[in-house]
């Protein structure tokens, strides 16, 4: 019972800032059309690497959401470090995992992880362009195709209505965004309150809280395919298992944007080198990231703020509503695909019986 009353409380406490963060995901997506993207990043040199980090950051793609867009701004002419900063950015932070991350870890935490992932990027970028130069005149020649194909297709798309672009900004936040995360926010929830419940405070202490405790958490999020909505409930659950505020923000920078999806697309289009520049950058900055919060949090005395950690009976009713609203939303993910299928069998056993008819 008392994983179930955890589990609850982590969902109740966070259901209202998911629900508002996946609402802007759409409203974002619907403001910022992929050609803008891909015209922003069709130039070489440092300026498109903090556009890539900028632009990344906040826009509603999970990790495996943006690799399809990376794929297409590099195409569209981006450089190896502006397509190495966007896949960065994107995945390690976005308003519904900085919304999630007030409501679950507190405000400095909610600060802390957008400033760490920006940095990341822009350290991941120029890195990987550093050390894995190439051919700046094919670049600029890939550049020019891209910003001529992008201005082809937005002279034959026609601009939707402002009525339209909330119907799809509602529909992309609570429809697409929920799909493409559902199956590792309810992994990183269950997860959370069986830590919060099983794990003695006690255990992660014996890995300190320098750098020893952050490779750890570099070790356990390098091949984890999570997001960083779901991120977020494990960091606090490791937080309140005792490990430091620094590395779980390692966890939570290192875990969305080191994947093997992500590695093996990087590898394969970017190459070798841009893999390794990536690799050392993402978590270098990140264990810098882990051990300056870790002076911040000692030199001014901040409280860890762990909302669930205090789980209770004591909700006000719209939160209560706003987490049953939440588990609709993620419950449809699967059970939407059980009646499609039971339809098409229906169909297939009357046409069927039409034939032999």
């Amino acid at each position: 019972m008392e994983l179930l009353s955890i589990f609850w409380s982590l969902v109740i406490e966070s259901a209202p800032w998911l629900l508002m963060g996946y609402l802007l995901s759409g409203i974002i997506k619907q403001v910022i059309p992929s050609s803008w993207v891909e015209k922003q990043l069709a130039k070489p040199g440092l300026v498109s690497i903090v556009k890539g980090a900028f632009i990344g950051a906040p826009l509603p793609l999970c990790s495996c959401g943006v690799i399809p867009t990376a794929l297409a701004i590099r195409k569209a002419g981006a450089s190896k470090g502006a397509t190495s900063s966007f896949l960065v950015a994107t995945p390690e932070t976005g308003v519904d995992s900085i919304s999630f991350s007030y409501a679950v870890l507190g405000p400095i935490f909610a600060m802390a992880r957008p400033i760490g992932a920006l940095t990341s990027a822009i350290v991941a970028g120029i890195l990987v362009n550093a050390i894995d130069k190439e051919d700046e005149h094919i670049a600029e020649v890939e550049a020019t195709c891209g910003s001529c194909c992008s201005k082809k297709s937005a002279v034959v798309e026609q601009e939707p209505t402002l009525s339209k672009r909330l119907v799809a900004a509602v529909q992309y936040g609570y429809g697409r965004m929920i799909s493409d995360t559902a199956k590792w926010l309810a992994i990183g929830l269950v997860a959370a309150a069986v830590i919060t419940a099983l794990v003695p405070q006690s255990f992660f202490l014996q890995w300190g809280d320098g750098v020893m405790a952050m490779i750890i958490m570099v070790i356990v999020g390098l091949p984890m395919y999570i997001c960083a909505t779901a991120s977020t409930p494990v960091a606090a659950s490791l937080l309140f298992a005792g490990i430091s505020p620094g590395a779980a923000l390692v966890f939570m920078l290192t875990g969305p944007a080191t994947n093997l999806a992500t590695m093996g697309v990087i590898k394969e289009q970017l190459g070798l080198k841009s893999l390794g520049a990536y690799l050392v950058a993402v978590i270098g900055t990140a264990i810098a990231a882990g051990l300056l919060l870790n002076a911040a949090y000692a030199s001014f005395a901040w409280p860890l703020q762990l909302s669930m950690a205090e789980h209770g009976d004591s909700y006000p009713l719209w939160r209560q509503l706003a987490a049953i609203v939440l588990v609709g939303l993620i419950a449809r993910v699967w059970v939407q695909p059980l009646f499609k299928n039971r339809d098409n069998v229906g169909q297939a056993a009357e046409s069927q019986v039409v034939e032999q008819g």
